[in-house]
């Protein structure tokens, strides 16, 4: 009796274990396996050379909700003065929940509404600075669209400053909705922290715990509390936004720092309630799968060149062929190139220089690149250039040798 009950033991204990490997809470990371994710599209983006690092249906267009604000947040702070006064129009204060619950008329500071942007994700504050930006929210949506193609987001299209669902048609009759995708909406929080002339301004108030105001008047007062909830999650967290709307569910783009590693998540489709918390396992679970598994690398090679012959040029001394010699530029990264790597990622090295030149030749002319690359993807390049310069053979050089040599 007892030996027939074992096999059926075992065969359930499997069962059991099988299924909670399949949690996503269980997720393997070992190379080469797939992370079990919650979000219908993620990515995990190295912040510093844009690279990405993981993707589940990175490329697929979405809605992406709240994390819109983002855009609007650095587009304002380029674009505007943080002390400029915004007065609120009647389109703007008819903006559904979540909502300051400004009024029309009613004047506030550009900084103040940044802070209900970001903090709270008041849709009534971004409309209303889309309008002091912009001069109105199409307008300013035109302006998230050129921005987004500047920094190399193709596969995003705003249509309002806020993230709500929404979709226009142009003249063609083709429908276009609100979207972007994991890949981008990594890119463009990377733009905001990274690149941007604003970013310690956008870090600034993505990282404020507590933010109070009033009013122009002072008749009225605010209080926003930051809902970033990763900001306490992980040691190195550095910012990040939160969306939702029905048609997109839970969103979420976020950025870590830990030691010189800076990593990325962006999320779309993480869920619909209730499963408000499956955005911030699936972010802990990419940022812990970066941290174990990439790390910066010495990649630096010294690259020997040979001379580049160069046509009608002065001969050497010796009578020889006229050569230039060349040398990489590397600047101040000489000796020290590093890149985000996994332990077996190998990088390629390759040269692109002419077969030959011609005179004359300036001494640090760029006549070539070294590219480092990974699977095929330049991930850093440098300028080759000559070492020396080389004169033309031409009748005036000629002529000088000739006197050179009667007047010896």
């Amino acid at each position: 009796m007892g030996r027939q009950k074992f096999p059926a033991l075992f065969t359930i204990t499997l069962l059991f274990f099988s299924l909670i490997l399949q949690c996503p809470a269980f997720a393997s990371q070992t190379e080469g396996e797939q992370l079990k994710l919650y979000a219908k599209a993620a990515v995990l983006m190295d912040g510093d050379s844009g690279r990405v690092l993981y993707e589940k249906n990175g490329s697929e267009e979405l809605p992406m909700a709240s994390t819109t604000k983002i855009m609007t947040c650095i587009l304002a702070l380029e674009s505007g003065h943080q002390k400029d006064v915004v007065t609120v129009s009647k389109k703007a204060s008819a903006m559904p929940k979540v909502r300051l619950g400004m009024v029309e008329n009613e004047q506030f500071l550009l900084e103040d509404l940044l802070y209900s942007l970001m903090l709270e994700s008041h849709n009534d504050s971004a409309a209303a600075i889309a309008e002091q930006i912009g001069g109105s929210v199409e307008a300013f949506a035109d302006m998230m669209n050129q921005k987004a193609r500047d920094i190399g987001c193709y596969h995003t299209f705003f249509v309002t400053p806020n993230g709500l669902d929404a979709s226009i048609t142009d003249s063609k009759g083709t429908i276009h909705a609100h979207h972007t995708t994991a890949e981008d909406l990594a890119r463009i929080m990377r733009y905001c922290i990274m690149d941007s002339p604003k970013s310690e301004e956008f870090l600034r108030i993505t990282r404020t715990d507590h933010y109070s105001f009033s009013n122009q008047k002072g008749t009225r007062s605010f209080s926003c509390r930051n809902h970033n909830s990763f900001l306490t999650m992980m040691e190195g967290a550095l910012s990040g936004k939160t969306g939702f709307t029905a048609k997109a569910g839970y969103c979420y783009v976020g950025a870590l720092q830990r030691d010189e590693r800076i990593f990325i998540v962006a999320l779309l489709a993480c869920g619909w309630p209730n499963h408000k918390t499956y955005k911030w396992s699936d972010t802990r679970l990419l940022m812990n799968y970066g941290l174990d598994h990439y790390n910066y690398k010495n990649v630096f090679e010294k690259i020997a060149l040979q001379p580049v012959p160069v046509e009608k040029g002065v001969p050497e001394e010796d009578g020889t062929a006229p050569v230039v010699p060349l040398k990489a530029d590397y600047g101040g990264e000489e000796g020290e190139i590093a890149l985000l790597l996994r332990e077996n990622e190998q990088v390629q090295i390759e040269t692109d220089i002419p077969d030959a030149l011609n005179a004359p030749v300036k001494k640090n002319t760029a006549v070539g690149k070294v590219r480092y690359l990974l699977d095929g993807k330049v991930m850093r390049e440098f300028p080759i250039v000559t070492a020396s310069e080389k004169e033309e053979l031409d009748m005036r050089w000629s002529l000088e040798q000739i006197l050179k040599q009667f007047c010896a």
